[in-house]
């Protein structure tokens, strides 16, 4: 087994060759292969929802589990089948922005399409199978949050990517999607309350996946790939991640106001140190070439890169202060 490799995956996208690739575990190839260091995203999500359904005393700890496992392994599938149709569209060729950053396992000759297809199987029948528990055990509402699952799963990279449904789509999974239904699944109850506070860390998804647009705007363009930035403009784009930024930390506040959330959920704004750093770095248009004191292995990410590194201490800050709100509730103390 390689440990070493696995620790490596979780925490980024390990750049490596063929040789080195068939080296590897069965495990170490799957991280990889799905990009398991994005999915972090997916279980922060999950763990929201299940940290509000303990602070309102209605958490079923084998239906969140469950629906933690069918969330992250649903992500890992369409990151899998977003590999399997760039490739077959010809969009990976030719050194695009996707082989800069990692391997792209079809593309890098590392897997056959035969082998990512069973990799996409069994990831994606785990997640099937979450789904289909939870539908028994929750019913017709669970089906239709499955079937909206599955949509966003096999058709995000065509066609909605390419038709500048795609960002939206993100938004829509990680907050009502993951959060909301999240939430239902786990406690057997609908709030609409729910959904809205899924809404801060969905923005912070969503800058993600705007940030990496923004990266490869000129890539998509000449591919024909309309994603939002390509539609709107490199400058618009990059202007409304910066609102998206700011919304984050203001619709945080306005839940606090409304009282849904305890004044406790103001720790996030500690993570405004970070955003001078994100409004330089987002004023500004992507360097031609890697700046001397940027590090090599990161490059080309820039703008993505800010935004990952941004959402993540957000989230964990806001998972911190939900962690802590609901203990004091557990207390008695609010």
């Amino acid at each position: 087994m390689n440990v070493g490799m696995w620790g490596k995956a979780l925490r980024g996208i390990p750049r490596l060759d063929k040789t080195e690739w068939k080296k590897l575990d069965v495990i170490a190839r799957w991280l990889i292969a799905t990009r398991a260091a994005v999915l972090i995203m997916t279980f922060l999500s999950a763990a929201i929802a299940g940290i509000l359904a303990v602070r309102d005393g209605h958490f079923n700890a084998a239906d969140w589990i469950v629906m933690m496992i069918g969330l992250v392994m649903s992500h890992a599938t369409n990151n899998l089948l977003n590999d399997l149709t760039d490739y077959r569209r010809g969009v990976d060729k030719d050194n695009y922005f996707r082989t800069q950053y990692g391997p792209q396992p079809l593309e890098s000759g590392f897997m056959t399409t035969r082998e990512l297809l069973v990799y996409a199987g069994i990831t994606g029948g785990i997640a099937l199978a979450c789904g289909l528990y939870l539908v028994a055990v929750r019913g017709w509402l669970a089906l239709i949050l499955l079937a909206a699952g599955a949509f966003f799963v096999l058709f995000y990279t065509w066609p909605l990517k390419y038709i500048g449904m795609g960002e939206l789509a993100v938004l829509l999974v990680w907050g009502p999607l993951m959060v909301g239904g999240g939430y239902f699944v786990t406690t057997g109850l609908w709030n609409w309350n729910v959904l809205l506070a899924g809404l801060p860390y969905a923005l912070g998804v969503t800058t993600v996946i705007f940030g990496k647009h923004i990266d490869k705007y000129r890539e998509d363009q000449t591919k024909g790939i309309h994603t939002v930035p390509v539609i709107i403009g490199e400058k618009a784009g990059r202007y409304t991640v910066m609102a998206m930024f700011a919304l984050q930390y203001l619709s945080v506040i306005y839940l606090v106001a409304i009282r849904f959330f305890s004044p406790v959920m103001l720790v996030v704004l500690i993570s405004l140190t970070l955003v001078p750093r994100v409004w330089a770095m987002y004023s500004r248009p992507k360097p031609e070439t890697r700046p001397e004191s940027y590090p090599a292995d990161a490059w080309p990410l820039w703008f993505v890169a800010m935004a990952f590194e941004h959402n993540r201490r957000f989230g964990l800050w806001f998972l911190f202060g939900l962690i802590v709100e609901t203990a004091l509730h557990a207390f008695g103390v609010l």
